[in-house]
């Protein structure tokens, strides 16, 4: 999950026009794509986190999306550096399913010769991730 600010961020684009956007195609944002925090789970965020990225002036609760309502808002946003980050965030989250099949292969293997062979080559993955 990710909250809209940082969404904002990464896009270029203040947090009202992630909000707006999502108001704008609500029925693109079903549940499981994108939720809105509740007042305790900000204050829960602003309790474990130094400097959460959440504004105390802002009148609606952050939105946070999911991998979906991404790719989702990704549809909705149109400009270049949209475009570069969808193509980014498509990358990283193939990136870690792959990372995590690796993984699974890993915890699966008896032989520990094999079992440290795929280590070393799970660690020379993971630094170019």
């Amino acid at each position: 999950m990710i909250l809209d600010t940082d969404v904002a961020g990464l896009y270029g684009v203040e947090t009202k026009r992630i909000n707006e956007a999502v108001k704008n195609n609500f029925d693109k944002f079903p549940e499981g794509y994108m939720f809105r925090l509740t007042n305790e789970e900000v204050n829960n965020l602003r309790s474990k986190f130094s400097t959460p990225n959440i504004s105390s002036k802002s009148r609606v609760l952050p939105a946070a999306f999911s991998e979906k309502g991404l790719y989702m808002l990704a549809t909705i946003l149109k400009s270049k550096q949209a475009i570069n980050v969808t193509f980014a965030i498509i990358e990283t989250f193939a990136n870690v399913r792959q990372l995590k099949r690796e993984l699974r292969t890993l915890h699966e293997e008896t032989d520990s010769n094999k079992q440290q062979l795929k280590y070393n080559t799970l660690v020379r993955c993971s630094r170019i991730l």
